[in-house]
């Protein structure tokens, strides 16, 4: 469908800062326009200017007037664990009487906990919560997803998780990014036996989600009292023989190296980084990984937020998301993210919505295709109604997003 979109009050196009491969941001390289105008066609951006020119250069097609909104690039999420089943609000209660995050996994609590309740659903269950969740994000003007598995830790389990990413990945009107987590925790009955579940994650599990195309990267969580850094070696390795692009947890809680080792490794995202070293730091800085951070889980556990201003300013490319999970983030609103990168992290406001959108692109590889409002691009895009883009991550909290574009069709809420 072709469609010219007119009556933009700010078109925030980031232009410059893909141009710049999302290093060192600056205000000037959102590229922003005023009384601007999208000329779409066939789920592209075909044209980008002034809306004078629009109303001339376009007579006869279909119209979307804008109403004075401002308009962002699709919000992309690139770290989400949005397959799960259950709750986790009494593990809260726990923590807001004293208990930690590691002293409620080491009770059977945690990730593990989740993994009951994942197991116990069905795969229609699974999609259903999903949809409800796909719904909400594209609400807070979201259009790309990552998605990880994760709460399975068995063949069948993560299998199920991946067929309903899969189902999902055909049903709805957003980019769906699927990653294999199976090495998220140790489940149960391999507690007394880690290197026997490495064993299958490398030997079985690896190999048939291959097999079968269910995901695009490979995960790991590597930190204490998960998997080590030789156990995180040998399952990316692993990963990288079987097709998969990586991606990873690292640095969380404590530096084991992960960092360090993901970069050699040519991961797309290392995520988290709340304890990253000088060393990590540096390794990152000469190389082509995306920092992912990760604000509403430091602001939920009560944990220090990850060195963004020392990342970028080392020329690192930093990426937020809400690493919305039942446990240590129950947000999708990743605006608020944003806020909190800005008021929390020193992050300055164009670095932030640079993270949530081209920079949030390069870190799963999508760089090319979408982040930025540019001709050749996919035309996602989302409509805010605010006076200007400013007010998005100052006004904290609220949800002004008023519709979605996906591959050139609306979505209105």
């Amino acid at each position: 469908m072709n469609l010219l979109i007119t009556n933009i009050k700010q078109l925030v196009t980031l232009a410059g800062v893909a141009k710049k491969e999302g290093r060192h941001p600056q205000k000037e390289d959102l590229s922003v326009l005023s009384n601007a105008a999208i000329f779409i066609e066939n789920e592209k951006i075909a044209w980008v200017g002034k809306n004078a020119d629009a109303k001339k250069k376009f007579k006869k097609c279909k119209t979307l007037d804008a109403q004075n909104q401002v308009i962002l690039p699709g919000l992309i999420d690139s770290h989400t664990h949005l397959i799960f089943a259950g709750s986790r609000h009494d593990e809260f209660a726990k923590r807001s009487e004293g208990k930690t995050y590691l002293e409620i996994a080491k009770e059977g609590g945690g990730i593990l906990s989740t993994v009951r309740e994942t197991r116990k659903a069905s795969l229609h269950t699974l999609i259903q919560l999903a949809h409800t969740r796909i719904t909400k994000a594209l609400s807070f003007g979201i259009t790309t997803l990552e998605v990880k598995s994760g709460y399975g830790l068995s063949l069948k389990d993560e299998l199920k998780s991946l067929l309903a990413i899969a189902h999902l990945v055909k049903k709805e009107k957003i980019n769906l990014v699927p990653t294999f987590l199976g090495a998220h925790d140790f489940p149960p009955e391999y507690k007394e036996n880690n290197e026997a579940y490495v064993d299958l994650l490398c030997e079985a599990m690896i190999p048939e989600v291959s097999k079968k195309k269910l995901a695009t990267f490979c995960d790991v969580f590597i930190d204490e009292g998960f998997y080590t850094l030789s156990q995180t070696e040998r399952i990316l390795k692993t990963a990288i023989h079987h097709g998969f692009k990586l991606r990873i947890h690292a640095d969380e809680f404590k530096p084991l190296g992960g960092t360090e080792l993901a970069v050699s490794l040519h991961a797309k995202s290392i995520d988290h980084l709340m304890a990253i070293t000088e060393k990590g730091i540096e390794a990152l800085a000469r190389s082509n990984t995306v920092a992912t951070l990760l604000p509403g889980t430091s602001f939920f556990l009560g944990k220090p937020h990850a060195p963004a201003r020392t990342l970028i300013d080392a020329g690192v490319c930093v990426a937020l998301a809400t690493d919305f999970n039942p446990g240590s983030s129950v947000t999708q609103n990743l605006l608020l993210m944003a806020t909190l990168a800005v008021t929390q992290m020193k992050m300055t406001l164009s670095e932030a919505l640079s993270a949530i959108t081209y920079t949030a692109a390069k870190s799963l590889g999508l760089e090319k295709n979408i982040g930025s409002i540019e001709v050749g691009k996919q035309a996602d895009l989302s409509f805010f109604e605010v006076p200007s883009y400013e007010y998005l991550l100052y006004h904290f909290g609220d949800n002004f997003c008023k519709k979605v574009i996906w591959k050139g069709t609306p979505i209105q809420f």
